[in-house]
């Protein structure tokens, strides 16, 4: 079994925490609430507690354990290495299978599961949205028009007109290619920030990496085992798993953090002891980030000089969930003319954390508030991360404190760099 179907299974796990309280330190929300339950150390009491038949599962024991941003900046300092995400997850899923999901909750993650329906969904939600959003050719993004689920000061990209699956439907293929990729787009990259998955497209080929995006593939789950529905998680981990195993390839490559965390660390888990775990295993040793992957195979430097200043965000679940640090800092220096300013403290949370900054909105902006301040003390003009997440929750918190900076994926540059384009400092195309 797995934690996510046990909650006793990671009893162990709690008694290792010393409650020192180091985790105090380093939480983006106890800095910003000074509360116990919003810590670490708090939640671990909860989750035993809870365990343990002292605490019910309710609708505020509920709230306290999805208060987390499961950014593991607790994990990665804490001196007894208490997996604190985990006893987290765990407690969620044990709670969700005592008293089930909220009805809103359910109809959305069984949507999620079903990828046809989401697709028609998605789909048909891009042809009536400016029905519900607001265009801001300002600033090339969207607000809401009236409360959607949406806060109404949020600034947001509008859907893609096409989705990336539409736009690469086979295999592209270089002249001569030396290995072969497939690629999992996840949701962004397919029905938002096409543009990102355009230019991981266009890197690989420019390395002589043949690219097949795998049609039936569909959320990677995350979302849905971050709000306790462990079962639902491992139904789409086995979907994904099963749509993946027809293709040949040498490289599973995604570019968003969280998508990556997946495939390597949570599908595993959650086979641990079944049938299935082989499979994910197998998976999990050829998913690479594309940082990471084009550090792997020694990609071809650019000869065209892009003059940006940048500095570069890390997102969570790619320097603490996988991590990978280095790689998207090499690519960035390998671009003639690009100068790379580091910020204060690049590794902490830019506030997003997934659904958190829909059902924390307000929070999720004070947490926000010190990545802005600290990228705005760079001077720079453009800020660079490794995550569509990261860099829709960037630009939200850029446009709301007035910084007309642009947000981009550092593979989005690096094909820049590779086009050669003389086009000026508004050369890239936005999705």
């Amino acid at each position: 079994m797995n934690p996510f179907d046990d909650l006793a299974l990671v009893e162990e796990e709690m008694a290792r925490c010393m409650k020192c309280g180091n985790c105090q330190a380093v939480c983006p929300l106890y800095k910003e609430t000074l509360r116990e339950a919003a810590v670490a150390r708090g939640k671990v009491q909860l989750a035993y507690a809870y365990l343990k038949g002292e605490l019910r599962a309710t609708h505020r024991l509920a709230e306290k354990l999805l208060f987390c941003l499961t950014c593991m900046a607790c994990v990665a300092n804490c001196p007894s290495g208490v997996r604190i995400d985990t006893v987290v997850l765990a407690a969620r899923a044990a709670m969700v299978r005592e008293k089930g999901l909220p009805w809103v909750k359910k109809v959305i993650f069984q949507g999620l599961k079903r990828p046809l329906l989401f697709d028609t969904a998605l789909k048909t939600g891009r042809r009536f949205q400016p029905l519900a959003l607001r265009y801001r050719p300002d600033i090339q993004r969207c607000q809401p028009r009236f409360p959607i689920g949406l806060e109404l000061r949020r600034v947001l990209p509008p859907l893609a007109r096409r989705t990336l699956k539409e736009e690469f439907p086979g295999v592209a293929r270089p002249v001569k290619p030396r290995a072969r990729a497939a690629f999992f787009t996840g949701c962004l990259e397919n029905y938002i920030y096409t543009d990102i998955g355009r230019a991981v497209v266009n890197v690989l080929l420019a390395n002589d990496i043949e690219v097949v995006i795998p049609g039936d593939q569909h959320c990677c789950g995350v979302p849905v085992l971050f709000h306790g529905d462990a079962v639902t998680f491992k139904e789409m981990a086995a979907s994904n798993l099963h749509v993946f195993q027809g293709y040949n390839f040498d490289y599973l490559v995604v570019a968003c953090a969280t998508c990556g965390e997946a495939w390597k660390h949570f599908y595993p888990q959650v086979f641990v002891d079944s049938s299935g775990g082989e499979i994910a295993r197998n998976m999990a040793a050829r998913t690479r980030d594309i940082n990471e992957l084009l550090l792997e195979i020694d990609f071809r430097r650019p000869a065209a000089v892009l003059p940006f200043e940048v500095t570069y965000h890390d997102p969570c679940h790619l320097v603490r969930g996988q991590g990978i640090s280095r790689e998207p800092r090499q690519v960035l220096r390998s671009i003639p003319g690009l100068e790379l300013r580091e910020m204060k403290n690049a590794g902490c949370c830019c506030g997003g954390a997934g659904s958190f900054s829909l059902t924390h909105y307000d929070m999720s902006m004070r947490v926000q508030a010190h990545k802005v301040a600290a990228i705005k003390d760079t001077g720079v003009d453009t800020v660079v991360t490794a995550c569509p997440a990261c860099r829709m929750q960037l630009e939200d918190g850029l446009a709301q404190a007035g910084l007309p900076l642009r947000v981009f994926h550092v593979v989005q540059l690096l094909e820049q760099a590779y086009a050669g384009s003389e086009a000026g400092r508004d050369g890239l195309e936005v999705g």
